[in-house]
């Protein structure tokens, strides 16, 4: 097994910007009246509260589903090697100034019309609490010590985990 340290306050927002900063993309879930509704989403910044800022289109189902209920699942994950889980709300913005602080030339793929685009809103999510995961030795370590594990059917857990709380 391995270690287990739940972290709160500052040293929660240390681990979720360590995370979510390094893996990048997320499973943004929101909810409608029936279910759980996931999209692939990039972090656009993580301020010094451990919010997460994501640029949107005005019309997308996330910005409807966060307009009718507010709380959210985000999921980070890198195989074998760091896993992130949030939970929080989500609130959306219009607020050009943000827009424009957050601006990134790949959301042009989805936002054709740019930084000006009038459908380009702000996601903010506030995280309440969450669980991480992470091996203590990087990707390569763990891969050859789960290899290990299944040759010698050992259990080689090189993981470190825990909760977090805001």
């Amino acid at each position: 097994m391995g270690d287990h340290k739940d972290l709160t306050d500052e040293f929660a927002v240390d681990k979720i910007k360590d995370l979510a900063a390094h893996i990048k993309t997320c499973m943004f879930c929101t909810y409608n009246e029936y279910r759980i509704q996931s999209r692939p989403m990039s972090v656009q910044k993580i301020d010094d509260l451990g919010n997460l800022w994501f640029l949107s289109d005005r019309n997308s189902g996330q910005n409807a589903e966060i307009t009718l209920n507010p709380m959210v699942e985000i999921f980070f994950a890198e195989p074998h090697d760091k896993f992130l889980t949030l939970h929080g709300t989500a609130s959306v913005s219009y607020d050009r100034e943000t827009i424009e602080k957050l601006w990134d030339p790949a959301v042009k793929i989805w936002m054709p019309g740019g930084v000006d685009d009038p459908n380009l809103s702000v996601i903010k999510f506030v995280p309440e609490d969450g669980y991480y995961w992470n091996n203590k030795n990087g990707k390569m370590v763990a891969i050859a010590k789960m290899t290990a594990a299944l040759i010698t059917g050992k259990t080689m857990d090189d993981g470190i985990e825990g909760s977090l709380k805001l």
